[in-house]
């Protein structure tokens, strides 16, 4: 049954390289491994790629360890030496700056922030060209409904993005992906506890459930959404006023 749910996350892969032109011949792509259950899937369904697609690619995997060296990630290691993936931990003292230092009330968009900058120049370093992240289908959703609803923006995360000032592309290979298809894989992925002080409560984990809610009162209502957002001709907003 695994095996057959690995081919369904791979056939949503596929369908993402192939709209989006994420994965190129002769790429090196650094894998953002948190430790969470997306990331440790794309993590295998990456490797699992590697072997059944024509695209010859590179994987590293890599761990920002926000916590000062007090978390354990043999678990991960190990995972990713059984897939033949290199695995590097950069050290930081993110969670002390953000949480003892600055005391922020908010603290989770600095946070990304720091995170990503230490992750985007670890895959420098390694020679990579490019970064995947483990955001997925729901994620996307979340994200259009936070900058909707916080910030009045039409707005959500991209499948790929360059970032000219690491000279590397960002891509998000679970586009297709849903949660609920993640989630059958969790029993057999070394997934680590979330060290967050503030995890769970968050604008996001709100939206998160928010979500959750509408859709079982209007079933569907999710995949619509997903469908809506990856869709340009169903995209039928107001013209800009002619000059």
């Amino acid at each position: 049954m695994k095996s057959e749910k690995l081919q369904q996350i791979l056939g949503h892969l596929r369908r993402a390289d192939e709209d989006f032109g994420l994965i190129s011949h002769g790429d090196k792509i650094a894998v953002g491994l948190s430790g969470g259950k997306d990331s440790l899937l794309l993590l295998r369904a990456l490797a699992a790629y590697q072997k059944f697609e024509s695209a010859n690619f590179e994987l590293v995997a890599i761990t920002v360890d926000c916590t000062g060296g007090s978390a354990d990630f043999s678990k991960i290691r190990k995972f990713s030496d059984e897939l033949g993936i290199k695995f590097i931990v950069e050290p930081s003292n993110i969670f002390e700056v953000i949480f003892d230092i600055r005391k922020e009330k908010n603290p989770c968009s600095l946070c990304s922030k720091l995170r990503r900058g230490m992750l985007h120049a670890a895959a420098t370093r390694e020679g990579c060209n490019k970064v995947a992240l483990g955001h997925h289908g729901d994620d996307l959703v979340e994200t259009f409904l936070l900058s909707l609803c916080y910030e009045g923006r039409l707005s959500t995360f991209a499948p790929s993005s360059y970032l000219d000032r690491t000279d590397v592309t960002l891509i998000r290979p679970l586009l297709y992906v849903t949660e609920k298809e993640i989630e059958a894989f969790a029993s057999t992925l070394p997934i680590l506890e979330n060290p967050c002080p503030v995890n769970h409560h968050t604008q996001r984990e709100y939206m998160k459930n928010l979500i959750k809610k509408l859709d079982a009162e209007i079933p569907g209502a999710r995949k619509r959404m997903l469908d809506a957002l990856t869709c340009a001709d169903r995209y039928n907003l107001l013209p800009k006023k002619k000059k």
